[in-house]
């Protein structure tokens, strides 16, 4: 079984930093892109960033320049580098990997169960 699991949410001021991990385990042959996402309260679930397995990256224009996605393919790692967080930034955010589990299954998307970030003003 797949899972994902994330760490590093929590309570900071604006204009703090985070920085969120998403660590997949189980029986994986190959990951893809990785990606975050953010859901605040009362909204659809929204793309953050995301990176592909050759390493390019892509940002929401909302959080271009201030958060850095980046990855540790020998960890099955992703993690997600937010700096000058505004409290509008706040969400629970979800980590997703596209991957599959043997070399002859489909490429599939997991996601990880959340973790919550808080921007006080």
């Amino acid at each position: 079984q797949v899972q994902l699991v994330e760490s590093g949410g929590g309570l900071v001021q604006a204009g703090g930093s985070l920085r969120l991990s998403c660590t997949v385990s189980g029986r994986i042959f190959s990951i893809n892109a990785m990606a975050w996402y953010g859901q605040a309260p009362g909204k659809q679930r929204e793309y953050v960033a995301g990176i592909t397995s050759g390493g390019d990256t892509n940002y929401a224009g909302s959080v271009k320049g201030r958060f850095t996605i980046s990855r540790a393919d020998a960890r099955n790692t992703v993690y997600l580098e937010m700096n000058s967080l505004k409290p509008e930034d706040t969400a629970v955010y979800y980590c997703s990997a596209d991957l599959r589990r043997s070399s002859s299954s489909p490429v599939a998307r997991y996601w990880g169960q959340g973790t919550q970030v808080t921007v006080s003003s």
